[in-house]
């Protein structure tokens, strides 16, 4: 196991990982910017180190002031989080060049999965149902007849990247080609690459998600699904395990073709793999080499520490679990509270004049906020997470009503009035929603 493990991120997830090793006896370094001297994981980690002024490009981003700070604190471990260089196959393989554990998949895997079209084409070979689409690269002079194959509507995607740029939805034939240069375009200014690939577009699909986790020995497991369905702009709002949608017979056969395929992918972590999911059959769309955002929910139903079994396996050890120690227990719901008007979602960086996390049986808050704390501007807008669970998906929500209305954050703007309004709607309580159903409710509101 490791003695000290380096923290190559910030906020609540540097927080998460500084916890779960302080649990293993494992120290830990934080690593901040200068506009986060004052932040909780700085605070809370056993040893500090400024890698950077406040610009991400200069300070989390910076591989070589990160490599550094190991070397300087003998940290023989780094612990990505997720954002930032979480899914950057180039800092996997120049961590694991300085003798350093990256804890994480093999740069390879990362590689294959962050490009799209490869990950789309790795899947359908190791069984995984994927939407359909083209083969790959889509080219201008065969878009037509490509589109003709698929039927339209059809949607254009980056092959690099994602949060919704460079992608095009297409209903008809005559704005194909003007749609597929508008795609490109985009991908070539977000992501430095105008690759794009072309699918079926799915008119209401669920956006379900498997989680898996594999060692170096050959071992891979699932623990079920989570429904992200709740989504403004294609980043989630909200998440929940298990998904309403699904019944257990579903989510053992989709979990099952998961583990089996990262088990053949010779895959090793966690990792997500990412479907829509519409009239009962699953599409693959992505997979995540990291952990996820909203990994709690899954940690709440299974009472599996993600983050430990992640830093274990990392470590060479074969997993403390087997499938049939995974069982489903009750109902977990997480909204993700931004520093945002909940309004317009402009962000809302400032001082926390007053900070009452919500408490009580069954709730978890995932932050590093607190009273006096000042959110600067430079990053994501996260600040905290509301994870409650409860026994069936009724109490779960009933509980989260009043998890919702007992959480104060003054001094600033956040999205937990918007939440208030949500989880009174009929079609949530009723878990009655698709990847489209929030941008309709936000549009009619206002």
């Amino acid at each position: 196991m490791f003695d000290k493990v380096l923290i190559a991120n910030r906020g609540e997830i540097a927080m998460r990982v500084v916890r779960a090793c302080r649990e293993m006896g494992i120290k830990t370094v934080a690593v901040h910017s200068t506009a986060d001297a004052n932040a909780m994981h700085v605070r809370m980690a056993d040893e500090s180190v400024c890698i950077g002024p406040p610009a991400a490009k200069d300070s989390y981003l910076n591989i070589p002031a990160l490599i550094a700070a190991c070397e300087i604190t003998h940290a023989n471990a780094i612990h990505p989080g997720y954002g930032f260089l979480s899914e950057n196959a180039r800092f996997a393989e120049i961590v694991t060049a300085h003798n350093i554990t990256f804890i994480g998949p093999t740069a390879e895997h990362i590689r294959i999965m962050g490009d799209k079209v490869e990950a789309k084409r790795t899947a359908k070979m190791l069984g995984i149902p994927v939407v359909p689409g083209s083969d790959g690269a889509v080219l201008e002079s065969e878009a037509l007849s490509i589109a003709a194959g698929i039927g339209y509507p059809v949607l254009i995607k980056a092959a690099s990247g994602g949060g919704g740029r460079g992608m095009k939805v297409v209903t008809h034939e005559g704005e194909l080609l003007s749609q597929l240069n508008l795609a490109k375009n985009e991908a070539k200014s977000a992501f430095g690459d105008d690759t794009v690939y072309m699918e079926k577009y799915l008119s209401t699909p669920r956006h379900i998600e498997v989680q898996v986790l594999c060692d170096m020995h050959g071992n891979a497991l699932h623990l079920g699904e989570r429904d992200c369905s709740l989504q403004r702009r294609h980043q989630k709002v909200l998440e929940e395990a298990t998904s309403p949608a699904l019944n257990q017979n579903q989510r053992s056969e989709i979990g099952t073709i998961v583990a089996d395929a990262m088990r053949k992918l010779g895959y090793v972590g966690v990792g997500t793999v990412e479907f829509l999911y519409e009239n009962g059959e699953f599409y693959f769309i992505e997979m995540n080499t990291r952990l996820q955002v909203e990994h709690p929910v899954t940690e709440r139903i299974t009472g599996v520490d993600l983050v430990y079994e992640q830093i274990r396996v990392a470590s060479g050890e074969k997993l403390s679990l087997v499938q049939k120690d995974i069982q489903f227990n009750g109902h977990a719901i997480e909204l993700r509270i931004n520093a945002e008007d909940p309004q317009t979602f402009t962000p809302s960086p400032g001082t926390i004049k007053f900070y009452h996390p919500a408490g009580g049986v069954g709730v978890r808050v995932d932050s590093a906020v607190y009273a006096g704390y000042s959110i600067p501007p430079y990053y994501d807008s996260l600040i905290g997470k509301l994870i409650v669970y409860g026994r069936t998906r009724e109490e779960c929500l009933q509980r989260l009503r009043r998890a919702v209305d007992e959480f104060v954050v003054d001094g600033i703007k956040t999205t937990l009035p918007l939440f208030q309004r949500l989880i009174k709607e009929p079609d949530i309580l009723a878990g009655n929603y698709d990847i489209h159903w929030l941008e309709k409710y936000l549009g009619m509101k206002h």
